[in-house]
């Protein structure tokens, strides 16, 4: 087995429960990301007396006959045989007792990476989806799980129709090489079918294409008022309530009554 490459930069710190095994008594600490070929096998061993792990969920419903986690008395190995390119994503475990000096007595310790099995014939981590429908609210961001095998790759975003590259400045739209690309500011001119496009060496190939569908929300709740036309009246006469609610046009408002009696007639 090839010793990996790290993937991060060299300032990010390393975890200190988490551990990348390269042969037997062979150890090394691992970083924020670290990039293997899809193929080779992987194995992880965390420290600690009590271990969880947790892996992509591409692992946790397709993977588990290839996914074997051993657990020990003063630590737990993860092995991983036969990758591919879906096995890329995060790889965390946790400890419930800190051992070494590595925190506080009692206090839980945790260990995550981020690990890219490179394919040279898939760029994306593959999916079934050909098509995904992405709702676009206007008040919150939205995320395209474009993710890729390789982190050097070079990625951008792009529209269908009219075909067009989508400018991405990292403030209204940012690219994450470990999540994909992120709307901050979701708008209605961004609604349509997008795509991402990456490239390495000279391999193209597109994602799964997403169908975004824009949808307004109010920058506040509408504020009702209620005003009865008395407050009092006698046994068999008529009085009207009215509920008004203000807020921003074009917002469709629905009114729900509860009142005395309302079971009864």
């Amino acid at each position: 087995m090839k010793t990996p490459t790290e993937a991060a930069a060299p300032s990010l710190p390393a975890s200190s429960i988490l551990t990348l095994v390269l042969g037997r008594g062979r150890f090394q600490k691992v970083g924020d990301s670290l990039s293997l070929r899809a193929g080779d096998p992987l194995e992880l061993r965390c420290r600690g007396k009590v271990v969880h792990w947790r892996v992509p969920v591409y692992l946790e419903e397709e993977g588990k006959e290839r996914l074997r986690i051993k657990r020990f008395s003063r630590h737990s190995q993860l092995q991983l045989v036969n990758s591919t390119g879906a096995d890329t994503g995060e790889y965390s475990c946790w400890a419930q007792h800190c051992q070494d000096g590595e925190g506080a007595e009692g206090e839980a310790c945790k260990g995550t990476t981020f690990i890219f099995f490179t394919d040279p014939e898939e760029l994306f981590v593959p999916t079934e989806d050909y098509y995904k429908v992405v709702q676009l609210h206007s008040h919150q961001p939205v995320l395209l799980p474009c993710q890729v095998t390789n982190p050097l790759a070079h990625v951008t975003l792009h529209r269908e129709f009219p075909p067009e590259e989508v400018p991405v400045d990292g403030i209204d739209i940012s690219f994450d090489v470990k999540k994909g690309f992120t709307i901050h500011r979701p708008r209605a001119s961004l609604a349509g079918a997008l795509f991402c496009l990456a490239s390495l060496g000279g391999l193209r190939q597109i994602s799964t294409k997403y169908m975004l569908i824009y949808i307004k929300y109010p920058s506040s709740s509408p504020k009702p008022t209620i005003q009865a036309s008395a407050t009092s009246v006698q046994l068999g006469e008529n009085f009207s309530v009215t509920c008004t609610a203000l807020g921003e046009p074009d917002i469709a408002v629905d009114f729900i009554w509860e009142y005395p009696g309302q079971k009864v007639s």
